[in-house]
């Protein structure tokens, strides 16, 4: 059989364009605040990960113009030899004492963080842990890596405690979301700690969207249970809260210093761009002067899930910006009323399988800290319209 065959046989994805209702890969022209525009008329971006709303702050572009101006477009190698600059250090060391660590790793996304730090850290015979709704990158690090993959089920303490103890002898890493993406519920980050520690077993945690967004001073979700002291590593990304690209790790330094020689995905990739760094820090400075912009995104999130919930709408365990609402229709159903909201001037994700088991296709729906009441007002009614006419509450 030909290689190529798989390939010419998928047919579904064009089978929803020509319907009218794909939903991916489509263009967004530049947006502003939390209006977009999308195929030539002005819609609420609902759909985003930029919580604070800072990629089109003045400060973030500056600094993003001023590094572009200053060293170019490019680093033209990876970080191991000539792609390091000092912007690259002066992150690191800003991040790590952000986030009360002793060093701190930049990598070029937050992907490549996951898989650098996973296949690096564990070898064979020993074991990593995950939870069976961990994102993607975590998966991908965990079949780089040469140790034996265990999962458990969904925030499932029982199931985690019964694999640790079978292991009890084995060196581990446990590896969890801090707030999933997909359902915006957070880790049992205290239930963790204390079976990580009771087993002896190392903890990271992916908080790629719980950075900016948890925790009085937006550190993520380890402060906002106060366990910043006992989660070993701490990684995340700059394409959420931090308006730029590029992804990182943080804890002690013998171990930050280990993953900076043996990390391929480091070692052998270019490395994090100039303007990239530079936006990264102003939105840290930002970050760290304006913490209301943290209380005001929670604020927003709870008056959103509160509205949702009070009209009928499932939303799932969300317990923070990300709020899904659950379709539970099928795939074309969940595109038609995607398409629906879209026309009305929403802007919504649509996910379904394999993002989502089977049977539990949703819209997610996140909001930034910019959102305006009246914009959030008018996300309601339409999804009250929408809801009632297409018999989902």
């Amino acid at each position: 059989m030909d290689l190529f065959e798989k390939c010419h046989s998928f047919t579904q994805a064009r089978e929803v364009m020509a319907l009218g209702i794909y939903p991916y890969f489509r263009s967004i022209d530049p947006f502003h605040g939390s209006i977009a525009k999308f195929e030539g008329r002005e819609v609420i971006m609902i759909g985003s990960n930029n919580y604070l709303g800072l990629t089109q702050h003045p400060r973030v572009i500056s600094a993003a113009r001023d590094a572009l101006e200053h060293y170019g477009s490019s680093c033209t190698g990876s970080r191991f030899l000539n792609g390091t600059i000092e912007l690259h250090h002066e992150l690191e060391h800003r991040l790590a004492r952000f986030l009360g660590k002793e060093a701190c790793l930049v990598f070029s996304t937050g992907f490549q963080a996951n898989l650098g730090v996973i296949s690096s850290l564990v070898d064979r015979n020993e074991l990593i842990i995950t939870d069976r709704e961990d994102h993607a990158s975590i998966v991908d690090g965990c079949r780089l890596s040469f140790g034996k993959n265990p999962k458990y089920r969904h925030g499932d303490m029982d199931e985690l405690e019964e694999i640790l103890r079978k292991n009890a002898e084995r060196p581990k890493l446990v590896v969890v979301d801090g707030v999933f993406s997909m359902g915006g519920d957070l880790a049992n980050l205290p239930g963790l700690v204390k079976l990580c520690k009771a087993y002896d077993a190392r903890l990271m945690v992916d908080d790629a969207h719980g950075i900016g967004v948890m925790g009085a001073h937006g550190r993520g979700t380890a402060e906002h249970f106060g366990l910043t002291d006992e989660v070993d590593l701490l990684l995340g990304t700059f394409s959420k809260s931090m308006a730029s690209l590029g992804g990182f790790v943080a804890g002690d330094d013998y171990v930050i210093h280990y993953v900076k020689h043996h990390a391929r995905s480091l070692i052998f990739s270019a490395s994090m761009p100039p303007a990239s760094v530079a936006a990264t820090i102003a939105a840290l400075e930002i970050l760290e002067e304006e913490p209301e912009r943290v209380q005001r995104l929670r604020a927003i999130a709870d008056r959103m899930r509160e509205g949702f919930r009070a009209l009928g709408f499932d939303t799932m365990q969300s317990q923070t910006p990300i709020i899904p609402i659950k379709i539970g229709l099928g795939m074309m159903r969940t595109f038609q009323i995607w398409k629906i909201l879209l026309n009305e001037g929403v802007f919504t994700n649509p996910v379904i399988p394999p993002a989502v088991p089977p049977g539990d296709e949703l819209l997610r729906t996140s909001y930034m800290a910019t959102h305006e009441d009246e914009q959030l007002d008018r996300v309601l009614e339409v999804f009250a319209r929408v809801g009632k006419a297409e018999g989902i509450i």
